[in-house]
């Protein structure tokens, strides 16, 4: 097992770096970098402020300078510095293994335009992601693991037919396109306005009792819950139903039933232990995309200011450091919980061995 563990730390670094260069490759590839950015807002404001001084009259030496700045270009000068302010002036290589030795120390940089650590933007945003991101497992497991049993109990029942039908459209609805339908019905949209359209609190959260914070939060997280659970409850109850369908046609309930052991003992003392060690065992795996992968788009449609609104806005910059720093992060998370769900396969089922696969 130790042998096995290691093996896998060591695979982490060679994939880590890989997803890292080619994410590097692609971002800097991209045309309208962080210089491209900041010169499209300085030739904006330079446009604004010649069109000003050409409305109101004013001296035309004063406002020359700028006007002809617009018309001109940028100053290569302002360029340059810009180029070394943000370390482009060196070559792609180096800036990639500069940036790997600083993010071995879980240094990951300032961030371009917001002038603060990328460390501290993302712990100031992590309790909106883990909010939203609890509370969607919770909903889903809560749902999907009763649902999933009572359709193994009327397998092939009418019951099990149309529930499969409404799970299977759940999945096939996309939790960004539910989300839009959610605010058209009931926040505002077209319908009714029953819940707020942004946001994690109110306003006046602070001037609430401790009733109305609660309150108040549970209205604002209803409906990006809800959008964010929608894709998740098809796998899990489809998972378990099959689960309790296997566990139920074994040797060992037909004996449990042959010595007079209750329905009720057989379903929950046996087959329910069983049964449910594939679904606890997948939990980790199922984190990595509720937590991370899943909020991206829900985050940005309700304005909420947790990790994937984070990253969508610094896509939309070109904020490197911070594209980097969450992909890093992201990346390292999802890779180590992979290592969990394995190890966690390994011990709720001995019969599982990985180590032994891979020898």
């Amino acid at each position: 097992m130790a042998a096995y563990i290691v093996r896998r730390l060591l695979l982490m670094i060679p994939t880590l770096l890989g997803i890292m260069l080619l994410n590097f490759v692609i971002v800097q590839a991209a045309p309208g970098g962080p210089i491209d950015q900041i010169i499209a807002r300085y030739q904006g404001m330079d446009s604004n402020a010649s069109t000003r001084l050409d409305a109101g009259g004013g001296d035309p030496s004063a406002g020359g300078d700028a006007a002809s700045r617009g018309a001109r270009g940028v100053d290569p000068r302002f360029i340059a510095q810009l180029e070394q302010q943000f370390g482009f002036d060196e070559p792609a290589y180096q800036r990639f293994f500069d940036m790997i030795v600083d993010y071995a120390t879980f240094d990951l940089g300032d961030s371009f335009f917001r002038d603060r650590p990328v460390l501290d933007l993302m712990l100031e945003r992590l309790p909106v992601s883990i909010s939203l991101g609890l509370w969607t497992t919770l909903l889903v497991y809560f749902i999907s693991i009763p649902l999933g049993i009572r359709k193994a109990l009327h397998h092939g029942s009418r019951f099990d037919v149309w529930s499969s039908g409404l799970v299977i459209l759940g999945y096939a609805i996309p939790g960004f396109l539910f989300a839009i339908l959610l605010i058209v019905l009931f926040a505002g949209g077209s319908y009714y306005d029953l819940f707020p359209l942004r946001g994690l609190t109110s306003p006046d959260f602070d001037q609430l009792s401790l009733w109305g914070k609660v309150t108040d939060y549970l209205w604002h997280i209803t409906l990006p819950v809800l959008a964010a659970s929608i894709g998740s409850f098809a796998t899990l109850t489809m998972l378990t139903k099959n689960s309790f369908l296997d566990e139920i046609h074994k040797q060992y309930v037909l004996t449990a039933r042959a010595k007079g052991a209750s329905e009720r003992r057989v379903l929950y003392g046996h087959v329910f232990r069983n049964a449910m060690l594939l679904i606890i065992a997948g939990l980790p795996s199922a984190l990595v995309g509720i937590f991370f992968t899943g909020s991206l788009l829900i985050e940005v449609i309700f304005s909420l200011n947790g990790l994937g609104l984070l990253g969508f806005e610094a896509v939309m910059q070109r904020d490197y450091p911070v594209i980097f720093g969450t992909l890093y992060l992201y990346t390292l998370i999802g890779l180590i919980l992979k290592l969990v769900s394995d190890l966690t396969y390994m011990w709720v089922d001995p019969r599982i061995d990985f180590e032994t696969r891979e020898a």
